[in-house]
């Protein structure tokens, strides 16, 4: 049956959707085939959840090898969050990218762009259902290397450059996660993450065990850009084709971040992890650093691009701070944080990417005055950024709430101040950009600006409402990510 196979269809359909868009050569074509993957992916993720709502976590062993000898695709509740978040994130804003790709790519390389992006959805949502620690390395790569290649495919020269930066980071990162999981492999005799983690205990030597640990953390670090690791990160995003920016903001570091989750909470334990060396102390210390260093460095940037892939940078700093706190307000604030930056930095990218096609240009000063030409771009770039200050009423909000209540479970009163501070420091750079839109007169190219296409702003919109939607109703984030947190923190696998 259909149902029985979900876990392997959640990740062929969108393989084979590649495979397709490279056959067919036509962008337009490729285009409507990587749209209608993209709206059956999630149809899948939300089949898996409601599954593992109803009756608990999904085994799927493949090829007929009972784990933990084969592959075994595993679904719990947290991989069946991540899944669905990647591929809603996929279905809201394929529609938005064919008029974007189509005046960022030219007509040859169009149909390999889809298949890339397809390769690296393929590779996000393989990271999340797979139980075995190698099969993430082997989706791991799937997902960096056409990374790499979708942000080479920017018309910006610089995009070669940052396409290569991001190839010697990520190879780095991947070259000590394998080193890792061979670390781990001869000390367990495993590759499955649950038979790993149930003989974890039995391991005479703990040594090797805590360099594994290590090599993971960096390793996984430096794919999700937490500072100081991020160097990456700026470049990629400021150069890549508008609709890679926008859909890798929104999704790419978050599936390194359930990675690094993943081996921290369900292989490991939190005991193992939190209970004897500092790793606690050390996450929050970087969590800090990436939430005001990241933040002031945001301030001063004049590429509108290059201001949101900073300020990411900071909010991966929000997540993290989470891990570290390592009770339940904070793991919670941490996993909810995941859906609500996705929603949240994949608007702001969206809203931006309008004014790009409609500009030629992503700089401040090419701003000026453009919430009188596009108004609706603007009102929705306003409230995206309200929610990265987070605001009462947006999901942003949401997020920060659980990290103040994690604190002050602690007794950081401290620690409660500086998430304010650092939230100030949001309403800089954000005010800077509504400043210019709203408070200049128009002037160059935005005297002849019009409102972007509708196909490009209404998925643009539906990602901006989302970002109130979810500051209201938050059973499906934070509803869903107390409950992770509660399985997660009781060693729940």
């Amino acid at each position: 049956m259909i149902v029985d196979n979900l876990p392997a269809l959640q990740v062929i359909v969108p393989l084979l959707g590649a495979i397709l868009c490279v056959l067919v050569r036509r962008g337009w074509l490729a285009w409507f085939i990587a749209l209608v993957v993209s709206w059956i992916v999630p149809l899948i993720a939300v089949a898996l959840i409601l599954q593992v709502l109803d009756g608990g976590v999904i085994s799927y062993a493949m090829g007929g090898w009972a784990p933990p000898v084969g592959i075994e695709y595993r679904v719990d509740l947290l991989s069946a969050f991540v899944l669905l978040l990647i591929s809603m994130v996929g279905a809201v804003m394929l529609p938005y990218a064919n008029l974007s790709v189509e005046s960022e790519i030219s007509d040859g390389k169009r149909a390999w762009f889809y298949a890339l992006y397809l390769l690296c959805m393929t590779g996000m949502l393989g990271i999340s259902i797979t139980g075995d620690a190698f099969n993430a390395f082997v989706f791991l790569e799937v997902s960096s290397l056409s990374t790499y290649a979708m942000i080479a495919l920017g018309k910006d020269r610089r995009a070669l450059l940052a396409a290569y930066q991001y190839l010697i980071m990520g190879t780095i990162g991947a070259t000590f996660y394998v080193i890792a999981i061979g670390i781990l492999y001869t000390m367990t005799g495993t590759l499955n993450m649950v038979d790993m983690s149930g003989r974890l205990g039995d391991v005479a030597t703990v040594r090797p065990l805590f360099a594994a640990l290590a090599f993971l953390t960096v390793g996984i670090s430096l794919k999700f850009a937490l500072f100081p690791l991020h160097s990456w990160l700026p470049n990629a995003y400021a150069y890549a084709p508008t609709f890679a920016t926008a859909f890798l903001a929104s999704t790419a570091t978050k599936a390194a971040v359930y990675l690094i989750l993943r081996f921290f909470f369900s292989v490991y334990g939190v005991a193992l992890v939190f209970g004897i060396h500092p790793i606690s102390e050390m996450l929050i210390a970087l969590s800090l650093m990436a939430m005001f260093g990241a933040s002031i460095v945001a301030v001063y940037q004049d590429n509108i691009k290059r201001m949101l892939a900073y300020s990411s940078v900071a909010q991966i700093g929000y997540i993290t701070l989470g891990f570290g706190l390592a009770n339940v307000p904070g793991l919670t604030g941490g996993v909810v944080h995941l859906a609500n930056h996705a929603v949240t930095k994949g608007a702001l990218f969206l809203a931006v990417g309008g004014i790009v096609y409609r500009m030629g240009a992503a700089h401040l000063d090419d701003f000026k005055g453009i919430g009188k030409k596009m108004p609706l771009t603007m009102a929705g770039f306003t409230i995206a950024g309200l929610s990265i200050i987070g605001v009462p009423g947006t999901a942003g909000f949401i997020s920060k709430w659980y990290l103040a209540i994690a604190a002050l479970e602690h007794g950081w009163g401290w620690l409660v101040m500086l998430l304010v501070l650092s939230s100030l420091i949001s309403v800089i750079y954000i005010g800077r950009v509504v400043e210019v839109a709203y408070f200049r007169e128009p002037e160059g190219k935005v005297m002849n600006a019009t409102e972007m296409p509708l196909s490009m702003l209404i998925p643009a919109w539906v990602m901006i409402l989302a970002t109130i939607y979810f500051g209201i109703e938050t059973s499906w984030t934070a509803g869903i990510a107390s409950q992770i947190a509660t399985d997660l923190l009781a060693g729940v696998q």
